[in-house]
């Protein structure tokens, strides 16, 4: 198991065809996504970037400036560019806009855990993806042939999730409208099981019905509830951005349930194409 004793491990989310993490630093980062660059705030980029300001500016095509810390507006730089498109990962196909939370309708860091469903998952399969937003491992799940539960506690995030499912020729994903803990911990009381588990819960937000979330505080009921769905042999993938769950957090979350050694705790990072690294959050993966 790897924890945050000494030096924690590393995983890294990789480019694609499609998407770049091109530089970072001075907190924001520049990002390529197909055609179209942006410039997007991140906390986690706190030293200075590969490339002057001025070079972003003449790159890019958006930039998001803040108005709080939850919303903001993107400033347009390069006249006529486009505020909704495509990009693709493999034979899947994502929309993507400027939303007014400063995503676009994907976290390419995932990628690194799209690369273990990938490996993991095959036909006959089922899986839960809860708080699965627009749906990115629920179609690489699909794609493999996996019976894919997705569920999100907003309405326009399944519309999106659903689009992303017919632009790349998928079909049948069960759509869930509700709070991610409650329908899992229902699940458990109708005795149903999975053979994969996804979970990305943001650090904070509302619920389907105006509830407040705090990771911290449901950190562990998320953990044995998603145990009690899992078969032998199932995985669960679990990510967090929340500044306060660390790694030891998720060792003592996890531990009760998961043997040491089929246990991986370790960070999540990204390299941008002048060398720098951003941190990504902490990701836990366990094998019943």
């Amino acid at each position: 198991m790897n924890t945050s004793a000494g030096t924690p491990s590393h995983e890294y989310g990789l480019p694609w065809p499609d998407y770049e993490l091109l530089d970072a630093g001075d907190g924001k980062k520049l990002e390529q996504w197909g055609k179209i660059i942006t410039i997007r705030p991140d906390l986690q980029a706190h030293y200075k970037p590969g490339w002057p300001y001025a070079q972003w500016q003449a790159m890019a095509h958006w930039e998001f400036e803040e108005q709080s810390s939850t919303q903001g507006n993107w400033k347009n730089i390069k006249a006529h560019s486009p505020e909704q498109w495509i990009i693709a990962y493999g034979k899947l196909n994502f929309g993507l806009k400027l939303t007014k939370f400063k995503h676009v309708g994907l976290f390419p860091e995932q990628q690194a855990n799209w690369r273990f469903i990938q490996e993991q998952v095959y036909a006959g399969q089922k899986l839960l993806n809860l708080f699965a937003y627009t749906g990115a491992a629920s179609l690489v799940a699909r794609a493999n042939g996996a019976e894919v539960v997705h569920v999100d506690s907003v309405k326009q995030m399944l519309t999106w999730a659903k689009s992303n499912m017919e632009r790349s020729s998928l079909s049948d994903i069960k759509w869930v409208l509700e709070d991610a803990l409650k329908f899992a911990q229902r699940e458990l009381k109708r005795g149903n099981k999975y053979d994969g588990i996804i979970m990305d819960p943001p650090a904070w937000g509302l619920g389907a019905k105006g509830e407040k979330w705090i990771l911290e505080n449901h950190l562990s009921s998320l953990i044995e509830t998603a145990h009690g769905l899992m078969n032998p042999k199932a995985f669960l993938i679990l990510n967090t951005y929340s500044p306060k769950v660390t790694l030891a957090d998720l060792a003592k979350s996890a531990g009760p349930y998961f043997p040491d050694n089929k246990m991986h705790i370790k960070q999540l990072w990204m390299q941008t194409k002048t060398d720098k690294e951003l941190f990504c959050g902490n990701l836990l993966r366990a094998i019943k």
